[in-house]
């Protein structure tokens, strides 16, 4: 008998193999997906969301001082606290962290505790709205991302009043140790049709897997309410990388992309114009 959301396979049908985030990955065979390593799955569960709680220590989330984050996840049945989670890019739970403004990106990796809350220690550089995004994968579920809109102790300006309107920007990033370039093909984006971004960074020797990815992709639109977490399309370890992405809605996004080299994580950041039809 087949659990809830899974697809059956017809009698003597062969099983597809499909990587469970980047669903159009699929191969006749078992194996790892090229672009983010995760193990192939067959009879792989239709995507189902699993409910998120979070909280915070103090609760009102001062800023300019240590705080403790915490999230739990629950089963969507049962709602019983969920304890077992495949490992995404070596790690259980990835959080990103972006400010209203945009200025701020961190992408952190909060600890299972025994509580089954997932714990953070962090701080929050400056009193303002902040857009989380939590990227976990539960045991018998499917790769998960849940995000969250809170704002700091005292900080009271509408959301609406607090929307940037970042200026295109696709000039050269200088990173940690190395030197980042980007351009896209169409040059204009337009919402809901496919967007390839070619990165070329430079020196590309030394350049190693991030977390078991050749890099790591952030988009977020300029008011806080899309978020894109992906992998490249195309990456071997030379200068050249590209990533396929679908902008959901015309806005301006910024991006960071995270990539390693030489032991070293650097961090650099874009930001896309996209267009409506």
């Amino acid at each position: 008998m087949l659990g809830a959301g899974v697809t059956a396979l017809g009698s003597g049908q062969e099983p597809e193999f499909v990587c469970p985030m980047d669903r159009e990955v699929r191969s006749p065979r078992p194996g790892n997906c090229p672009r983010c390593g995760m193990k192939l799955v067959a009879g792989l569960p239709l995507p189902v969301e699993y409910p998120m709680e979070f909280r915070a220590t103090p609760s009102n989330i001062p800023a300019g001082t240590d705080i403790t984050l915490e999230f739990r996840i629950l089963h969507p049945e049962t709602r019983v606290t969920v304890t077992r989670f495949e490992t995404i890019h070596e790690k259980l739970f990835h959080l990103f962290l972006v400010s209203q403004d945009l200025q701020y990106f961190s992408h952190e990796h909060p600890l299972l505790q025994r509580s089954g809350w997932f714990r953070l220690r962090t701080r929050l550089p400056r009193p303002g709205t902040y857009r989380l995004l939590a990227d976990f994968d539960p045991v018998g579920g499917t790769p998960q991302l849940a995000a969250r809109t809170f704002s700091t102790s005292g900080y009271i300006l509408p959301l609406e009043s607090g929307i940037p309107h970042p200026a295109p920007d696709l000039t050269p990033k200088q990173s940690a140790n190395l030197k980042v370039e980007l351009s896209t093909g169409p040059a204009e984006p337009v919402a809901g049709k496919k967007t390839m971004l070619f990165f070329r960074v430079s020196p590309a020797e030394g350049l190693e897997p991030y977390l078991g990815s050749w890099a790591h992709l952030l988009a977020v639109s300029n008011d806080l309410i899309d978020t894109i977490h992906s992998h490249p399309f195309l990456a071997d370890g030379g200068p050249g990388l590209q990533f396929n992405l679908f902008f959901p809605r015309p806005a301006a996004y910024r991006v960071w992309i995270q990539l390693q080299r030489h032991g070293v994580v650097n961090t650099a950041s874009f930001t896309i114009p996209v267009r409506g039809l």
